[in-house]
C-alpha cells in the first residue's frame, strides 16, 4: 500500500538538487492566462515560456539543468527551512523561509493588469522581512531556448536587457542591490530586516518592444493580482465534499486556460517523463478536445460563465474550420499540427527525449465524438442556446458518428495499433445519445431516427464484441483479454451502471490497482507509472454502481497524493509516490473534480 501523502515529504525539509534537478513533486505553478511558471520548493523558477504557454521556454532548467536557465531566490543559509502555500482563492504562491537568524517570506505572482492579462509576461518576486534578518541570494540566468539560441546582453540608455532569438527579458529591482552581472547573467545578495520589502520584477516579450515597469509599483500590482484571483474565486460555487481540493483543481485548470482564444492546454510543460526509463516524453501544451469536454462540465457546475462560453465557442469554431475529420487536439491558437522536433537537451534528471510538438493529431479516435457532444449537451443543460452554425456542425458530426463508429481506431490512449476499442464505441454511443437529446430540445435538426438506430446498433455491438462473459468484464478491444480503465468513463456517461460495469470495476481493482493508484490498461506496469486520472475515474465509477463508501475512501486517499500545494502531475510512481509526467496536468485535476461531482450527485440521489 502506498503510504505517501501530501505531507510526505514535509515541505519544511531541505530539498537537495541532484545534478541540478529536484523531484517533480517540488513544483508549484503561477500564471497569467497566457503562460505558466514553475517554482521549485527551493525557490528556483525552472520553467517559463515567453510569451505564451506553447512558446520556447526562456527558463527551462527543469529539463536542462546546465543550460536551460532559471531564476533563483533563497536564503544563503544551507540549513534554511521553507513552507509554502497559495493565498486562499488565488494562484499567488507564498513561501516562508526560516533560518537561525530570522524569517522572511517570498510572494510569487504573475502579475495581471487593471483590465485582466497584461500584454507582456511579468513575474513579481516580493521578499518581506518578518523577524530578525535573513541573507538572501538571487540570480537570473537566461537559458538557450532548449539549445536553439544564445542569450545576449543588450545595454541601453534605459537599462540592460537580455535578448534571445526574438525574446527580450528585462529585470528591474528594489532592494536587491548590489547587482552583479556577467554578460546576460545577473545575481546578488541582500539581507532582510523586520518589515523590509525587496522586489524583483522580470518582464518578457517576443518580437515587440519591452515595457519597463516601475518596481516601486510592483507591490500594488501584486495586490491587484491577488484581488483579481479572489474575485474570480468568489464566483466559484461549490460546497460539496473535498471542497478545498476541488477549488485548488479549478484554480490549476484556470492556469491552463489560454485566454487569448479560450483553448485549454492539457499541461504546462513538455517532455517530463512518464517513467524513469524514459522514452514516453510528450509535449502536452496543446488543447485536447477530451480535456475541454470535462472542463466545460466542471466550469458549468461551478457557475463560471465566461470560461465556459469561451471554451465552447473556441472548440466549435475550430472544428468548423477544420472539417476534414474529427479532431483530437489543436494548437492553442486553433491550428493543427503533426510535427515533432527533438531538442538536444538532456531532459529532467537526464531522462529524454525532450520534444516540441505532437504526432497524434491525425489519428482517428472515435471517443472524441462523445466528448464534443457532451460539451454541447452540458452547455444546453445549463440553459444556453446553440446558434445555427454550431447546430450545422453538430448535425454533420452526428451523421459522421453513424458512418464511422464501425471503424477501428487508435482509442483514447492514442495507440499506434488500431483496434475496435470498446470505449471508443461507447463514446460514439454517447455522441448519438446527446445528439438525440439536443434534437429533442430543439437545438439541432437532422435524421433523429438514424441516430437512434445507430445508438442501438452500438449497444448490440458492445454486448456481442465488447463484453466477455467468461472473463466477466468489458475487454479493451474486440478479441482481447486486456482490460482498459477508459471504459470507466462510461459509467459516468450512463452507458452502463449495471452488473456488467460493476463486474468490470472489480476486475480493474484486481488487475490494475496498486494501493490507491491505477494503471491505464493491461501491460502498463512494465512500461510506465500509474495514471492519476484513472484512480479518480475508478472512484467515480464505484459511486455510479452504488459503492459510495468505497468511492469516498478512494477519493480520500487520492486527494492526499497531491503535493504540498495541492497540485498533481500526470502519473504517480507505484514505488515511492513521486510525480511523473507533465505538471500541472489538467486531466488529473479534471478527474478529481469529475469524481467529486459524481460522488456528490449520486449520493444526493440515494
Amino acid at each position: 500500500m502506498l503510504e505517501r501523502t501530501r505531507d510526505t515529504p514535509d515541505a519544511s525539509d531541505n530539498e537537495e538538487r541532484t545534478d541540478g534537478y529536484v523531484p517533480l513533486r517540488s513544483y508549484g505553478a503561477i500564471g497569467d492566462g497566457r503562460t505558466v511558471a514553475l517554482i521549485a520548493l527551493d525557490g528556483r523558477i525552472d520553467w517559463l515560456p515567453v510569451p505564451s504557454l506553447d512558446s520556447p521556454p526562456v527558463f527551462a532548467s527543469i529539463v536542462d539543468a546546465e543550460h536551460g536557465g532559471h531564476v533563483a531566490l533563497r536564503p544563503t543559509d544551507a540549513d534554511a527551512t521553507v513552507s509554502r502555500e497559495y493565498l486562499p482563492g488565488t494562484n499567488v504562491l507564498v513561501s516562508t523561509w526560516t533560518t537561525s537568524a530570522g524569517k522572511a517570506t517570498v510572494t510569487d505572482a504573475m502579475v495581471t493588469g487593471v483590465a485582466g492579462r497584461l500584454p507582456w509576461a511579468e513575474i513579481a518576486r516580493c521578499v518581506q522581512g518578518v523577524e530578525g534578518s535573513v541573507e538572501m541570494e538571487w540570480a537570473v540566468v537566461p537559458g538557450t531556448l532548449l539549445n536553439t539560441a544564445e542569450p545576449k546582453r543588450l545595454d541601453t540608455a534605459n537599462g540592460a536587457v537580455i535578448g534571445i532569438d526574438g525574446v527580450t527579458i528585462a529585470i528591474v529591482e528594489v532592494g536587491f542591490e548590489p547587482v552583479h552581472d556577467d554578460g546576460p547573467r545577473f545575481s546578488g545578495r541582500f539581507t532582510t530586516s523586520e518589515g523590509s520589502k525587496s522586489i524583483l520584477t522580470i518582464v518578457g516579450t517576443h518580437n515587440e518592444p519591452i515595457f519597463m515597469p516601475d518596481p516601486e509599483s510592483t507591490l500594488d500590482a501584486v495586490d491587484r493580482t491577488i484581488e483579481n484571483w479572489s474575485t474570480w474565486s468568489e464566483e466559484f460555487s461549490y460546497d460539496g465534499p473535498w471542497s478545498d481540493a476541488v477549488q485548488r483543481s479549478a484554480l490549476a485548470l484556470k492556469l491552463l486556460i489560454f485566454s487569448p482564444t479560450g483553448a485549454i492546454a492539457a499541461a504546462a510543460t513538455t517532455s517530463l517523463p512518464e517513467d524513469r526509463t524514459g522514452g514516453k516524453n510528450w509535449d502536452y501544451r496543446f488543447a485536447w478536445v477530451r480535456d475541454l469536454s470535462y472542463t466545460v462540465h466542471a466550469l458549468t457546475r461551478f457557475g463560471l460563465r465566461e470560461e465556459t462560453h469561451a471554451a465552447v465557442s473556441w472548440v466549435m469554431r475550430t472544428i468548423g474550420e477544420h472539417d476534414e475529420t474529427m479532431p483530437i487536439f489543436y494548437r492553442l491558437d486553433g491550428s493543427k499540427t503533426d510535427e515533432v522536433e527533438e531538442r538536444d537537451v538532456p531532459g529532467w534528471n537526464g531522462i529524454g527525449p525532450v520534444t516540441v510538438g505532437n504526432r497524434a493529431g491525425d489519428q482517428l479516435q472515435l471517443g472524441v465524438w462523445g466528448d464534443v457532444f457532451e460539451i454541447m449537451r452540458q452547455y444546453v443543460v445549463a440553459g444556453n442556446v446553440l446558434d445555427r452554425a454550431t447546430a450545422a456542425v453538430l448535425e454533420r458530426l452526428a451523421d459522421d458518428a453513424c458512418h464511422r463508429w464501425p471503424e477501428a481506431d487508435s482509442g483514447m490512449w492514442e495507440l499506434e495499433e488500431t483496434q475496435h476499442y470498446v470505449s471508443s464505441k461507447m463514446g460514439c454511443w454517447q455522441a448519438l445519445d446527446a445528439a438525440i437529446e439536443l434534437h429533442d430540445a430543439g437545438m439541432i435538426d437532422g435524421p433523429r431516427a438514424k441516430w437512434i438506430e445507430n445508438r442501438e446498433l452500438i449497444e448490440q455491438w458492445v454486448a456481442e464484441h465488447g463484453w466477455n462473459e467468461e472473463l466477466g468484464y468489458y475487454v479493451m478491444y474486440e478479441g482481447s483479454t486486456a482490460i482498459d480503465t477508459s471504459v470507466l468513463l462510461h459509467a459516468m456517461s450512463s452507458f452502463d451502471r449495471g452488473p456488467r460495469m460493476e463486474s468490470t470495476i472489480r476486475a480493474i481493482e484486481d488487475q490494475l490497482q496498486r494501493g490507491p493508484l491505477v494503471y491505464r490498461y493491461t501491460g502498463m506496469e512494465d512500461e510506465e507509472s500509474p495514471f492519476v486520472a484513472c484512480s479518480f475515474w475508478l472512484a467515480a465509477a464505484m459511486a455510479c454502481v452504488g459503492r459510495i463508501d468505497e468511492a469516498t475512501a478512494l477519493m480520500d486517499q487520492m486527494v492526499d497524493q497531491a503535493n504540498d500545494v495541492g497540485l498533481f502531475s500526470e502519473m504517480l510512481s507505484a514505488v515511492d509516490g513521486e510525480f511523473m509526467g507533465n505538471i500541472p496536468q489538467g486531466l488529473s485535476h479534471l478527474a478529481l473534480i469529475q469524481a467529486a461531482l459524481t460522488i456528490e450527485e449520486v449520493s444526493a440521489e440515494q
